[in-house]
């Protein structure tokens, strides 16, 4: 008698494998990539732009998508969770700097911030200084750093765009966190309870950090390839007049790339590349580009609202908003 085997069922919030991820992406640059080759070879010179620019955003990228990736994995498996926890017992005036500061020690993506952030205020973390890291650990990233002042190399605002990103950066952060400081555990998060899992022996963690390092790769490749096709086909296609009324408008300026940042959703470890390819805006507007769009973007409004309770979404987009938008301003002031 034949035994009919069911089909496995997968399990909520099990990761699919990360293999598929990565096969539809490369099907998708090489479909996209054969499309644009064949318009290129009839002969439409904004067809040839568009692709010299995507393809240079994408090579000069990819390489810090990857670091950012390796070093997302290396903390998710093999960092312990009660090295985060040491913060818990700094005073409290103490501790929404230092946890500010610490994305210098403990980098992580802003989609990896999320879940540390909440960990941290479960194990004893102040509110404020949880949010302070998590808002301020994706610009603070070592690698998002180098990776900006790579995009910058050779202009007069390199050390405007990395100093005035960390420094902007983690005043921004600040100031959420001080927003939200009154907030307690229970009244910060949805789901204050936390659920522990015990430790791996180190053998068993190389493929769970395999299998996070090609899933993050993926997930991280998957949106610059469409942030940098949307930065590409703007400069393209866009006409030029209207994309220079806006870049020298003042205020408008800034809230457009705000907007922009807001809406491509682009890793922080590639989105000074993306930022500075848009030369008609001044140091202000790509500052506001980079500072904005690692706190608030489309992806990180689901985590906020699946994370925190009502209202925390709005309240960063508030305060991140209005932070941004004076210290870009004073940069132009200054930078002009």
């Amino acid at each position: 008698m034949a035994v009919i085997e069911k089909p496995r069922l997968r399990l909520p919030g099990e990761r699919r494998p990360a293999w598929r991820g990565g096969l539809v992406l490369l099907l998708v640059l090489i479909a996209s990539g054969t499309i644009l080759r064949l318009l290129d070879a009839a002969g439409l010179p904004p067809v040839r732009n568009f692709l010299l620019v995507w393809a240079s955003l994408l090579v000069e990228a990819v390489p810090f998508i990857l670091l950012g990736a390796i070093v997302s994995a290396a903390i998710e498996v093999f960092v312990p969770a009660r090295l985060f926890a040491r913060l818990a017992r700094l005073p409290g005036p103490v501790q929404m700097p230092v946890a500010g500061l610490g994305g210098f020690v403990f980098p992580v993506c802003e989609c990896g911030s999320v879940p540390v952030a909440r960990r941290l205020v479960v194990k004893g973390l102040t509110p404020a200084a949880a949010i302070t890291f998590m808002l301020a650990a994706p610009i603070l990233n070592p690698v998002v750093l180098v990776a900006t002042a790579v995009a910058y190399r050779g202009r007069d605002v390199l050390w405007v765009m990395v100093g005035g990103r960390a420094i902007l950066g983690l005043v921004v952060a600040l100031a959420v966190g001080w927003v939200v400081a009154r907030k307690g555990k229970r009244e910060l998060l949805r789901a204050p309870e936390d659920h522990h899992e015990p430790g791996e022996p180190l053998a068993r963690r190389w493929p769970a950090y395999f299998a996070h390092l090609s899933s993050d790769f993926v997930m991280l490749g998957r949106y610059l390839v469409i942030g940098a096709g949307v930065a590409s086909a703007l400069q393209t296609f866009v006409p030029q007049g209207i994309v220079g009324a806006v870049a020298e408008t003042p205020v408008l300026n800034i809230l457009a790339m705000m907007t922009l940042a807001g809406i491509l959703s682009l890793c922080s470890e590639s989105d000074a590349f993306v930022a500075a390819s848009f030369v008609q805006f001044g140091a202000g507007a790509q500052l506001a580009f980079l500072v904005f769009g690692p706190m608030v973007d489309a992806k990180l409004g689901f985590l906020y609202v699946g994370t925190f309770s009502r209202g925390f979404l709005r309240t960063v987009v508030a305060v991140v908003g209005a932070v941004t938008l004076a210290g870009a301003l004073w940069v132009e002031v200054l930078a002009g």
